[in-house]
């Protein structure tokens, strides 16, 4: 694929108004590129984070933010990337959408370096995938085939700096807290069994008997 054929008319029609066609074209290029790099690799699985786009049959966008401790999005090869899908609201929004739509689009930015890595590709939403045991908290892993990676420009990022990793974040050894959303009165009744309060649980489970 050539820069003419990844940029589609909407694209071309402003780089003509800014006169940046030929920019473009050069970015392409230098910098877009499928099969994922040593030092790609390096960024990714050092990535405490990263924004996810998805979009559902009908086109329609839907992003999402996807957190872990560093190591969480694993490199397989040179155009497959793996991660985790967590215990979260239930909606399943971005694993429902890359059900019907495998198109997406992950973002990863390190805020306190100034760097930001798209990647473009086709996912694959799995819940007997051979890595699910090798992912503390997994629910369900997601397999990505690259497309296309490029970096961006990271001049508009705002330095940040982490003071300490989330309670919540799964990893070996560390059993993180239940969500406190799920212990408001308003979601209790609608709450699966696994995430209802142990007294709870025990009481239902004494009824039944």
């Amino acid at each position: 694929m050539s820069g003419s054929d990844w940029y589609h008319e909407g694209m071309r029609e402003l780089q003509d108004v800014r006169d940046t066609r030929a920019l473009a074209d050069r970015l392409f290029d230098v910098t877009v590129h499928e099969a994922l790099t040593d030092d790609d690799r390096t960024f990714i699985e050092g990535s405490s984070m990263f924004f996810l786009a998805t979009a559902d049959a009908a086109g329609r966008p839907d992003c999402s933010y996807k957190g872990g401790m560093p190591g969480f999005v694993r490199v397989l090869d040179e155009r497959t990337l793996a991660f985790p899908d967590y215990d979260g609201n239930g909606m399943y929004r971005s694993c429902g959408n890359m059900c019907i739509n495998r198109n997406v689009g992950l973002l990863f930015i390190d805020f306190e370096q100034g760097r930001r890595v798209r990647v473009n590709g086709t996912a694959e939403v799995s819940a007997d995938d051979p890595l699910l045991e090798a992912f503390p908290g997994a629910v369900l892993v997601v397999r990505v085939r690259t497309d296309r990676v490029f970096p961006n420009c990271p001049r508009y990022l705002h330095p940040q700096r982490r003071e300490q990793w989330s309670e919540y974040a799964p990893r070996e050894g560390h059993a993180p807290p239940p969500a406190a959303w799920k212990r408001y009165e308003v979601f209790r009744d609608a709450l699966p069994p696994r995430d209802r309060p142990a007294d709870e649980g025990a009481d239902e489970g004494a009824d039944e008997e």
